[in-house]
């Protein structure tokens, strides 16, 4: 069995090279090897837990006050599987406190400033990667929440503008409510940008859900009819689907007339026989 199976592939973020540079003219380089020990261990809890489920992972990404885990399973694993992943990083904080704890019995082992920063910076990084914001787990757990409720592409648009709104107010907070902190701020910043990528790139976040649902990639373990009227698009229906459902779809015809088609058939009309512009009515028309 290879190596890399037990220890992820981990890449550092440049604005962590670029603390890690500020870290050595300021004298906080101490500090900032603290941070990234605590962020490597809570990225390991997420690596863990995801191997136990047999995710593909590529890889860690690390960067202050957080990382990702880069992974091929967008959308596709039981819903209680991601949840699960996401919660066993904040998870990995409670173990650091139980060793903060043990070694703080003993002051002779490790210096108590060491602890004490230890302490600080465990809690600062787990309330941080609480918060409600896409990507932290707190946003991740509030995608997974409302798309345990709402059709996929609605929660992920819906996460993603929330977590914006959000991060403005925290910017706005930070530069007139209360004493700036400049690394505060940058991160707040990083996040801004990282949600307005991810923005302009919803579309094809959701093309990457519904090819995988095309290619039976996806788990599911309930049906959800949807109707729909028959002059709109395909696009527009499959804004309708859910995560873990399968969508039995039923158009409803001029005249009170009611027609039935399988998702996999519309599947199959939008990405082999590219039929973007053709209402799902037609489409259900043209099926013996």
């Amino acid at each position: 069995m290879t190596l890399h199976k037990f220890i992820p592939s981990i890449h550092i973020h440049p604005i962590l090279l670029v603390f890690i540079i500020i870290s050595f003219f300021t004298g906080t380089f101490t500090e900032l090897m603290i941070i990234v020990s605590i962020v490597l261990f809570h990225e390991l809890g997420h690596f863990m837990a995801a191997k136990l489920f047999n995710w593909r992972i590529k890889g860690i990404m690390l960067w202050v006050f957080g990382g990702v885990m880069d992974t091929d399973e967008h959308g596709t694993r039981p819903l209680h599987e991601e949840m699960i992943v996401t919660v066993a990083g904040p998870i990995q904080h409670i173990f650091i406190y139980v060793l903060i704890l043990f070694f703080s019995l003993d002051s002779s082992a490790v210096p108590s400033s060491i602890i004490d920063s230890v302490l600080f910076y465990n809690t600062v990084i787990l309330v941080f990667n609480l918060l409600p914001i896409w990507p932290l787990d707190g946003g991740k757990l509030l995608f997974q929440v409302l798309s345990a409720i709402l059709p996929y592409r609605k929660a992920y648009n819906y996460v993603i503008l929330f977590s914006i709104c959000t991060i403005v107010i925290l910017l706005v907070v930070q530069l007139f409510f209360i004493p700036f902190t400049l690394s505060a701020f940058v991160l707040f910043l990083f996040l801004f940008m990282e949600n307005r990528g991810d923005w302009k790139r919803r579309y094809y976040v959701f093309i990457r859900f519904l090819l995988r649902r095309y290619q039976g990639e996806t788990y599911v373990k309930g049906i959800r009819p949807i109707e729909v009227p028959h002059h709109i698009f395909l696009m527009d229906v499959f804004s309708h689907f859910h995560r873990e459902k399968k969508h039995p779809i039923y158009i409803a015809f001029p005249g009170g007339v009611r027609r039935s088609i399988d998702e996999m058939d519309c599947l199959h009309s939008y990405f082999h026989e590219q039929n973007y512009m053709k209402s799902v009515g037609e489409i259900a028309s043209q099926i013996p």
